[in-house]
């Protein structure tokens, strides 16, 4: 009996393998099962990492409305007049924007938030059930706009906003009685939510950013020195969206770079896309301007750069600053680092972002940097974001 039932399964597997096409069963059985083992995880290009990463959002936020009261009377076996027993309804679900250190895009953030509505009262004074409130995580550094103008800016992990309220719920006829009226026949309806449109605007949280024109060299110089694997190539490209990298010294201090989107002349004017990246420079207490000594004049660039910044925001490439002087590796750059010095007085490091030459001078100058803005801000009144 065993015998004849294998040789029918037999049968229509070979069957089954015929009208797929596959001479052999083992072949169908592999091609209904899933492909197992390690495979290994591609890394996201550029123009992927751009899908994921979001900056500004524009969201339409309406909270939940309010159960309606309920309009019952008192039912029970000989107890003629029982009174009015409906209940009230519940508020409607209110909206909350919370900043999370560990989401890094408002990418998750839909266009429409839709709060929770109350429940409706019920007889024997059972009062509806209040909407859950709905909250929406943002990264650090997210500046919230209504209208063009500051509502309030999200920088503390944990910080919330309460952005629209929810309805209230309506009363029910057991809410209305009173002596004058003893069998109240009505309840109200809850109110409806508030309902707001609100921009969320993104600013990158970073000690110090690296601020320079496209292909310095500012992603290579990030991976220098930081944990960060921004995307790199042989070939020029300009980077889509900001990268933050972690410096991290002995003391278990950490400093927190930005790799700031390449800068254009005329930035300020928002061509490009100017102001998209301006925006992550004003969290930046301290500035790294990266230049470019293969180029003819790279001091000219400097004068753009500072140029760019002060137009969009006035005195913003005043603040605490060093000048880094990147592709030393190749011999024009070599004939030009103390033409640089003498044009300018602030400090110049020269560094190889390629090869790693003299990055440690500026791991140590950028620690000098963040000391003296500690210093600055002892009283804790704007202490810097941990990161």
């Amino acid at each position: 009996m065993l015998a004849t039932l294998s040789t029918v399964s037999k049968a229509r597997w070979f069957l089954l393998g015929h009208m797929l096409g596959v001479r052999d069963v083992s072949t169908s059985c592999k091609l209904c099962a899933k492909v197992r083992g390690n495979q290994k995880k591609r890394e996201l290009t550029e123009k992927k990492l751009t899908r994921h990463f979001v900056d500004h959002r524009r969201v339409r936020l309406v909270a939940g409305s309010g159960g309606k009261g309920a309009c019952s009377f008192h039912s029970e076996p000989r107890k003629e007049f029982g009174g009015p027993d409906g209940g009230n309804g519940g508020d409607g679900g209110s909206i909350v924007i919370k900043a999370d250190r560990f989401i890094k895009s408002l990418a998750h953030v839909v266009p429409v938030y839709m709060g929770e509505d109350g429940q409706s009262g019920g007889s024997k004074n059972c009062y509806g059930r209040n909407g859950s409130p709905t909250f929406i995580s943002v990264p650090l550094g997210t500046v919230i706009k209504e209208q063009g103008k500051t509502i309030v800016d999200l920088c503390k992990h944990g910080q919330e906003y309460l952005a629209v309220f929810g309805g209230t719920g309506g009363k029910g006829n057991r809410f209305l009685l009173s002596n004058e009226n003893r069998a109240p026949m009505t309840a109200t309806p809850g109110t409806e939510g508030q309902e707001r449109n609100l921009q969320l605007e993104l600013r990158t949280m970073a000690h110090a950013g690296l601020v320079g024109f496209p292909n310095s060299g500012k992603s290579s110089l990030l991976r220098a020195i930081s944990n960060a694997r921004p995307a790199v190539a042989a070939y020029p490209f300009t980077t889509l969206n900001p990268h933050v990298g972690i410096v991290k010294y002995r003391d278990h201090e950490q400093v927190a770079v930005a790799d700031i989107p390449g800068i254009i002349r005329g930035a300020h004017l928002n061509r490009g896309l100017g102001i998209s990246f301006l925006r992550h420079i004003e969290r930046c207490r301290f500035l790294l301007f990266v230049l470019d000594l293969s180029t003819q004049e790279p001091w000219v660039q400097l004068q753009h750069l500072r140029y760019e910044l002060d137009q969009y925001e006035p005195g913003l490439s005043q603040r605490p600053q060093a000048i880094v002087a990147n592709k030393m590796d190749l011999p024009e750059s070599r004939e030009k680092l103390e033409t640089l010095r003498s044009q300018v007085t602030e400090r110049v490091i020269p560094v190889s972002a390629l090869t790693g030459q003299n990055t440690e001078e500026l791991i140590l100058h950028l620690r000098e940097l963040y000391d003296g803005y500690l210093q600055g801000n002892s009283s804790g009144e704007d202490k810097p974001t941990r990161w």
